[in-house]
C-alpha cells in the first residue's frame, strides 16, 4: 500500500516521503496513530503541497539542530558514582543518566536520542546524540570516583 508520511517513522521515512508497506502495517500502525495517510486519487493535490510545506519545515529543523549541535558539543559532562576496590562502579551509567544531566544545562532531550558506550569503568566517554537525520553531537562525559563521607 502506497502511503504520505505525516510524521518522521523511524527505519521508513521521514514526514512527506511517499513510501510502500505492507497492508497491515499501514492498516493497523501507520493510519490509527496518524502517522501516515493513503495515496488516493483525491489526496494527490494534498501530497503535493504536504511536500512543499515539509521541505521548507526540513530546512528549518536542520538549522534548529545544527545550532543545538554547537551548543551540545560546547558542553562536557561530568558524573561522580560510587567505584569498587577494583575501580568498577556499583551500576553503570546510562542515557537516562546524560539527559538528566543535559536536563541541568538546559538541554531538553529524549534518552532515546542519546548513545554511550557501555559505561562500568571511570573514565571519559564519548556521547552521541542525534539531533536530526544526519545531525550527530558528540560530547565527553567525564566518569569520576564519589568521594568518600
Amino acid at each position: 500500500m502506497e502511503i504520505l508520511l505525516i510524521e518522521n517513522v523511524s527505519n521508513l521515512g521521514v514526514r512527506g516521503d511517499v513510501v510502500n508497506v505492507k497492508d497491515g502495517y499501514a492498516r493497523n500502525f501507520l493510519l490509527p496513530r496518524k502517522k501516515a495517510l493513503p495515496v488516493t486519487a483525491g489526496n494527490k493535490r494534498q501530497i503535493e503541497l504536504e511536500k512543499e510545506k515539509n521541505l521548507k519545515l526540513r530546512a528549518k529543523e536542520l538549522a534548529v539542530a545544527e545550532a543545538l549541535k554547537e551548543k551540545i558539543e560546547a558542553v562536557s559532562l561530568s558524573v561522580a558514582k560510587k567505584v569498587g576496590e577494583n575501580g568498577h562502579l556499583f551500576g553503570s551509567v546510562t542515557n537516562a543518566d546524560v539527559a538528566e544531566l543535559l536536563k541541568a544545562k538546559g538541554f531538553e532531550l529524549e534518552k532515546q536520542t542519546i548513545s554511550l558506550p557501555h559505561v562500568k569503568d571511570l573514565g571519559t566517554f564519548v556521547v552521541d546524540i542525534r539531533l536530526f537525520a544526519g545531525v550527530h553531537a558528540k560530547l565527553n562525559l567525564a566518569v569520576t570516583a564519589l568521594a568518600a563521607e
